[in-house]
């Protein structure tokens, strides 16, 4: 992008809330140039804006050192990515007219190729052990596979996702509600530095913004339409989390829930998204099969199987007609299995030896529990005739 429209953008980003459609409109309409310098010159209001709207911008506008904040953007060892950079996610696009109107960001990483393949990871701050313990894993999981853990910082399930991609080396990306050079929460910020050494911190609000709990909420729309899908861990009725999900869906993306014990209040919301919308998803390779390319499918793994799941089908149907309790004659149990007498007794004798059944004089009965477990069926067993 161009010097002059490049400040542009980083001024209206200090004078504008992350998200206003209004201003989104203006730029979509005339352009960062025509709308800075409308705002800069102070004169008649652009088109929509009340009388005090455009006095309160006016206000903002006089403050706006676009070049000291690229400049100390760049002591921090950052840079701020405006839409047509090589840089920028072309997914954020999705969000029309409440795009970024530039993103400050602070670490190494290529904001565009890290998003490529991400997963967000949010939840409640006051998470249960359980969540964190789910989020850990999960975070861990897909940072194996090769996938970008993105969150909000916050503490809870955000931190969590943070920590366990990091665990791994893995790549993770912060979006915040404030400057990418403010610690919030300050007890985050010894995280926050290790995501800006292995990842990414990235902000619509320019260095030294602090966070309001509106910016929060309108953060989630960013986190959603960053990554190919939204996975709720742990969420109350009202967790802002849902925020981030209905975000997910309303810009396209996969939206997926971790489910909780029924008991839990943090899990109310998470259920609620699973019976209306989202899918139940239990570890990393679930999410990876709805958000990755085609092939990359879960493996369902071994089903447990107990020992009479090895049996022949016909050996299965003599062991049916043996009663649970008492015994039968080789005839009462032909009958049973809806077979011949010499192939009863055949399979009879088969079950003997895998210890299913015993023979009690000339009668036929289940052997007890403890022996019926004690032996390995052997390759035989798999067929018969």
């Amino acid at each position: 992008m161009p010097p002059p429209e490049r400040l542009a953008r980083a001024a209206l980003a200090r004078v504008a809330e992350p998200g206003d459609p209004l201003v989104g409109r203006w730029l979509a309409e005339s352009g960062p140039l025509a709308v800075w310098d409308a705002l800069r010159s102070g004169g008649a209001a652009l088109p929509g804006a009340s009388a005090e709207r455009w006095a309160g911008l006016l206000l903002r506008a006089r403050r706006a050192r676009p070049e000291a904040d690229i400049g100390l953007i760049g002591e921090l060892g950052g840079r701020f990515v405006c839409p047509g950079d090589r840089e920028w996610p072309t997914q954020l696009d999705d969000l029309g007219v409440t795009r970024p109107i530039g993103l400050w960001l602070r670490g190494a990483c290529s904001l565009r190729f890290v998003s490529l393949r991400s997963v967000a990871l949010v939840g409640a701050r006051a998470c249960t052990d359980y969540g964190a313990h789910v989020t850990v894993e999960l975070a861990t999981g897909l940072a194996e596979r090769g996938w970008t853990v993105v969150s909000g910082a916050a503490y809870g399930i955000d931190g969590a996702a943070h920590r366990g991609a990091l665990s791994v080396s893995g790549a993770t990306v912060a979006v915040l509600a404030c400057g990418v050079d403010v610690s919030y929460p300050s007890a985050h910020r010894e995280l926050l530095d290790r995501i800006a050494a292995g990842g990414l911190l990235v902000a619509e609000l320019a260095p030294g913004d602090h966070p309001t709990r509106g910016r929060f909420v309108l953060r989630n729309r960013v986190i959603a339409a960053l990554t190919r899908g939204t996975v709720v861990v742990e969420a109350g009725r009202r967790s802002g989390a849902l925020n981030t999900a209905s975000h997910a869906r309303r810009v396209g993306r996969h939206l997926m829930a971790v489910p909780g014990p029924v008991t839990s209040g943090l899990s109310a919301g998470a259920h609620r998204l699973i019976r209306a919308e989202a899918t139940l998803v239990g570890d990393a390779a679930e999410i990876v099969e709805l958000v990755g390319e085609m092939g990359e499918l879960a493996d369902p793994g071994p089903s447990p199987l107990v020992p009479r799941d090895l049996l022949a089908p016909r050996a299965a149907l003599v062991l049916d007609a043996l009663p649970g309790h008492g015994d039968s004659t080789l005839t009462e149990v032909a009958g049973g299995a809806c077979t011949s007498e010499a192939d009863a007794l055949a399979r009879l004798r088969e079950l003997c030896g895998l210890g299913f059944v015993e023979r009690v004089g000339e009668r036929w009965r289940l052997a007890p529990e403890s022996t019926r477990h004690a032996r390995v069926v052997p390759a035989s067993a798999h067929g018969g005739p």
